[in-house]
């Protein structure tokens, strides 16, 4: 009679007839069968079987699964005995599975990245830290969830005979794996991390520590990497709200010192503001000139005509400096944040890519320039930065030829490339990119992830052909 069964692993259970009948049921009833009894019936018949014809005592799982297969098959139910030969199966390959993830995960615990793949197969995560070890361990046990129970075993099993591969396998359900983001639109007005609301930036330093947050935000919420298509149009604006900050701040500096005004700073401002006013015109880069002379004609009327000139010229020379020297120092700083802050869970640092080259506006350039020398300087020791990946974008008519206003720009980028391996090129006008371009318009300008993923083709809708968002 039997009282014990030997279970895989070599314990001993103790032996219930009812689990036989319960797993002749399930199998009848995946078909439709409702007749417990015959369940009952046929599992005395395994036990019968095993004492009788076996001669087996003690039997083991599987014979017992073996028995109830031939019972099912000499009772003519074929159909219940092959659902009873699928789960069983399906109860096998969970069994392999889990004892192969936790195989490899007393890797993971017990050896250093060095001599385990697994904690290397991301190089922008340190796999002997807790959390990169963490974060390893929830991506294999999240891959054998998904091919076990999402995957159709056809593409499971390509996958696991490397006939395809299936990239980021462990984030399959979970979210969408790279993105471009407009940082113009969302700087415009503010915007939100899901951890608090940040007001619209005002100045270079304030864009570059918020587009550091956007990337590190969404870097969080989503795997793969994240791409800025537009970084030099999207910059320009916080160069220009800088420059007439420090116009403003030198205009107040030489009414102080030349005029003796005592309000200087308030002063300053209603000048600003009533040209503005007046003109519809206010401080730029590119622009300098024009407004240089009507500023000049406001002075005279506080100072000598060659004091107004000499201020004139000390603010607007100050101002392009100093604008030019904060640009340098936001840049230099998104380098290192870039290099430094941490994403998920903090396990690693955002992989960042910023594409630029095509905007000619003064703020831009100047954008652009600093950028480059920020990524030639390097970070600390002369180290090379791993992020963000450059992607210079290269257009005749703008860049490629000497008489192009941004030739300059692309020169420096050769030569920083030639230092540093970034920045990467972009070629607008090869057909595959030029058929999307439209000019004036950045957002038909094909651009990348440092992976050189590039997403622009909507067969669906034409008009939307863009790379923002």
């Amino acid at each position: 009679m039997i009282k014990t069964i030997v279970k895989r692993d070599g314990r001993e259970a103790e032996f219930d007839v009812v689990k036989i009948s319960n797993a002749i049921y399930k199998a009848a009833e995946a078909l439709g069968g409702t007749d417990h009894s015959m369940a009952d019936e046929l599992a005395e018949q395994v036990v019968d079987y095993v004492e009788n014809c076996l001669g087996v005592e003690r039997p083991g799982v599987e014979q017992l699964q073996d028995a109830v297969e031939k019972v099912l098959v000499d009772n003519g139910h074929t159909r219940t005995a092959k659902e009873f030969i699928l789960y069983r199966a399906q109860r096998s390959r969970v069994r392999e599975m889990n004892t192969e993830l936790m195989k490899v995960y007393e890797d993971l615990t017990f050896k250093s990245a060095k001599d385990n793949n697994v904690k290397r197969e991301n190089a922008n995560i340190d796999g002997d830290t807790a959390m990169g070890t963490m974060l390893r361990y929830g991506s294999e046990g999240a891959k054998r969830f998904y091919d076990m129970f999402i995957l159709d075993p056809h593409h499971s099993a390509a996958h696991r005979n490397g006939d395809i591969h299936i990239h980021d396998l462990d984030f399959l359900t979970l979210t969408t794996t790279c993105c471009q983001i407009d940082l113009l639109k969302l700087f415009k007005n503010g915007f939100s991390t899901g951890h608090g609301f940040l007001r619209e930036p005002n100045d270079i330093a304030s864009y570059s520590a918020l587009a550091c947050i956007a990337i590190q935000s969404n870097q969080n919420d989503q795997h793969g990497g994240q791409s800025i298509p537009n970084f030099d149009f999207c910059m320009a604006p916080g160069v220009a709200k800088t420059y007439k900050k420090k116009f403003i701040s030198n205009l107040s500096s030489a009414l102080a010192m030349l005029s003796g005004d005592e309000n200087a700073k308030d002063t300053a401002k209603q000048i600003v503001s009533d040209i503005k006013s007046e003109q519809k015109i206010e401080p730029t880069l590119a622009g300098s000139a024009e407004y240089g002379e009507i500023l000049l004609k406001k002075l005279e009327e506080k100072m000598s005509n060659e004091s107004a000139k000499r201020a004139v010229k000390f603010i607007v020379e100050n101002s392009v400096k100093e604008t030019d020297r904060a640009t340098y120092q936001a840049m230099e700083a998104l380098i290192h944040n870039l290099n430094t802050m941490h994403s998920r869970a903090g396990a690693q640092i955002p992989f960042s890519s910023l594409n630029y080259g095509t905007d000619t506006s003064e703020e831009g350039r100047m954008v652009m320039k600093n950028l480059l020398l920020a990524e030639e300087a390097g970070l600390g020791n002369g180290e090379t930065p791993i992020f963000p990946i450059h992607i210079f974008k290269v257009k005749e008519g703008i860049n490629f030829n000497k008489e192009d206003i941004n030739y300059d720009l692309f020169k420096l980028a050769c030569r920083v490339s030639a230092k540093r391996l970034f920045p990467n090129f972009s070629f607008l006008d090869a057909p595959f990119n030029l058929q999307y371009y439209k000019e004036g318009h950045p957002e038909t300008e094909a651009t990348y992830m440092g992976c050189r993923t590039r997403v622009v083709a909507n067969r669906y809708d034409k008009s939307r052909e863009i790379t923002y968002g």
